[in-house]
């Protein structure tokens, strides 16, 4: 199973109806939070996974947890054929939506609302599989990687973009105080969810990091994995060739 950290601990809810409502409430300010609160990092991360994909030259490429569509965007760069994005925030879609129209790319990108637990696509579709930071938001991680398996072509790759908390003085401690106080509080004066920024640091604590989470890639499918740490640990991208 993945994490069960969830965004609201007062509900009942599963950790996917709390994960679509969450986004729902802060799609209208995820796009400014995210490169606020990241000083704008988040965009050199998403060029960094994208210059992996363009050596793979993919042909159909499946976004998982695709939001309001970032990551799809930038993935024009390695002119494929298709982007299809899946999402389980309706309120996420939208804003990704009127985002792909402005950018003049609706016919190439095609968003949908979609669990990346049961993906709605057929056993070998994509050549190539992206998620940015939407694994540690899945309910069950092992079934959200054995679908990215399933979907995936035979020799595809799949990138996966996620936080990782770093181990080393002093980046360890600086990026501890900002995620447990920083990033919290200015998560909640700007999005009005006291709960969305709490969770954030949550649940990267809780998300199996590194070689645990190479195993479980390992476990869902994919032959060869490894992992490259971006920003001296804040983040990483893992790598998965069905």
């Amino acid at each position: 199973m993945g994490t069960q950290v969830k965004p609201y601990s007062d509900s009942d809810k599963t950790k996917k109806e709390q994960v679509a409502g969450m986004f729902d409430n802060i799609a209208g300010k995820y796009d400014f939070l995210n490169h606020f609160l990241s000083l704008n990092i988040d965009k050199l991360w998403r060029k960094k996974v994208v210059k992996y994909l363009i050596k793979h030259r993919p042909v159909n490429i499946l976004d998982v947890a695709t939001g309001t569509g970032d990551l799809a965007v930038s993935a024009i760069k390695c002119n494929p054929k298709r982007i299809d994005g899946i999402d389980i925030s309706e309120g996420m879609l939208n804003v990704g939506r009127k985002k792909i129209k402005q950018k003049k790319v609706d016919n190439i990108i095609f968003l949908q609302k979609g669990d990346a637990e049961n993906i709605p696509f057929a056993d070998n579709t994509f050549d190539a599989i992206t998620v940015a930071f939407g694994a540690r938001n899945f309910e069950n991680i092992d079934k959200g990687l054995s679908e990215m398996c399933r979907v995936l072509k035979p020799n595809g790759i799949c990138l996966i973009l996620e936080f990782t908390m770093p181990r080393y003085f002093p980046v360890k401690q600086l990026y501890g105080f900002y995620f447990k106080y920083l990033l919290p509080f200015f998560g909640k004066l700007i999005s009005k969810d006291k709960s969305a920024y709490t969770y954030l640091p949550e649940s990267v604590q809780a998300f199996p990091q590194r070689d645990a989470f190479l195993h479980k890639m390992q476990q869902a499918g994919f032959k060869s994995s490894s992992y490259k740490s971006l920003s001296f640990g804040v983040a990483a991208i893992y790598f998965g060739i069905k």
